[in-house]
């Protein structure tokens, strides 16, 4: 059998053909690495709009009486905070403390949730939750194969949604709404992954592509853009974003990911909050660090970072930056934990490449500052 034969698609796959796009295999997708070129899907988002296919994502409905409680068993945040209609980033952790994923959780009733997973993720995260839920009363439904998902993403974002959903402008920042598009219960939530304002339309596979036509074709003068992996890869590092396997995973920590802000000790028992609260006593012993390139040069993962001259780790995440004219990356480095301006050295091609240590995020969105986000 072909390798071709064992990727999956998603129902927006002939789209993108026809819409040009180059497909690779993403985790066992094939998926829209890019259309027209990557620098110019990042400016679509940066400056208007980009459409992408996050289809591939999965998404696993929680509901019962006891669905809070599992919830809060299984996360590190304090998902108990939101009312209907919100939403939160989170880490799911294991008993060590470990991320078992990173997710966005949306409280859509009393009892009823969606939490949005990753997709080489998807099946391990759906046993964990099994595992977990025992002898609780809560419901679990993996919908992954049901569902299309359209991140809408950039300034012009609200305006695009609008053409097709008139309520969704009005969610506030990691809000969710549901309702009905084209006859079929729909999920809209508004969070993004790319540092610019957004929205993600989650819909029955049957009008998925209908979706995804309709507001690349009424948004088209708003700037709506077809965008892929490439350029979403691109915005979410430049934002300071984690990808899952890459820069985070079951062997490393939120604390250690720079990412304690997710971690509510405060809020009662939950997997992992013994080894968290160890962990945040005694401070981490790595942790994920920011590099900017201060010399012509595209850092890429697996790249050493030397400080004084000795190796303090390896870069998880790097790429060149249009936003900042500069390659960048993250990397776990070792203690003593550098502070930003720090100079360092990324080893590319076997030469030194004079560095900093940088502040993450290294871009922060101005539409988003105007939205107070």
């Amino acid at each position: 059998m072909s390798t071709s034969a064992l990727l999956r698609r998603t129902a927006l796959f002939e789209s993108h053909v026809r819409l040009g796009g180059r497909i690779v295999d993403f985790h066992g997708w094939e998926l829209p690495v890019q259309y027209e070129s990557i620098l110019r899907e990042h400016e679509a988002v940066r400056h208007r709009c980009g459409l992408f296919d996050v289809s591939h994502m999965g998404q696993v409905f929680v509901s019962g009486p006891q669905a809070l409680a599992f919830l809060q068993k299984v996360d590190s945040n304090d998902v108990g905070r939101l009312v209907p209609g919100r939403a939160l980033y989170s880490h799911l952790t294991n008993e060590r403390g470990g991320v078992v994923d990173d997710v966005i959780v949306s409280r859509l009733g009393e009892d009823r949730w969606l939490v949005v997973v990753n997709a080489a993720t998807a099946d391990k995260d759906f046993a964990w939750f099994q595992k977990q839920a025992r002898g609780l009363d809560v419901e679990l439904r993996n919908e992954s194969d049901r569902h299309g998902m359209i991140a809408v993403q950039g300034p012009k974002a609200a305006e695009v949604v609008a053409l097709l959903a008139a309520k969704a402008p009005s969610l506030p920042r990691f809000g969710a709404l549901e309702l009905p598009l084209f006859g079929q219960p729909s999920v809209i939530t508004r969070t993004g992954y790319t540092g610019e304002d957004g929205f993600e339309f989650i819909v029955p596979n049957e009008i998925v592509v209908r979706v995804w036509s309709d507001l690349l074709t009424m948004g088209r003068s708003l700037g709506a853009t077809p965008c892929g992996l490439g350029a979403r890869d691109v915005l979410r590092l430049e934002a300071g974003y984690l990808l899952y396997g890459q820069d985070v995973d079951d062997d490393h920590t939120p604390y250690e990911a720079n990412y304690g802000w997710v971690v509510k000790l405060g809020k009662g028992d939950f997997i992992g909050r013994s080894a968290l609260e160890t962990q945040k006593a005694e401070g981490v012993r790595r942790r994920l660090t920011g590099v900017k390139l201060l010399e012509r040069g595209v850092p890429r993962p697996g790249a050493p970072v030397l400080i004084g001259g000795r190796e303090a780790g390896k870069l998880c995440s790097a790429t060149f930056s249009p936003a900042l004219q500069a390659g960048i990356g993250v990397g776990y480095l070792s203690a003593p934990l550098p502070e930003p301006g720090t100079p360092c050295a990324v080893v590319l091609h076997g030469r030194e490449v004079r560095a900093e240590i940088a502040k993450v995020p290294f871009y922060q969105s101005p539409h988003l500052a105007k939205k107070g986000a």
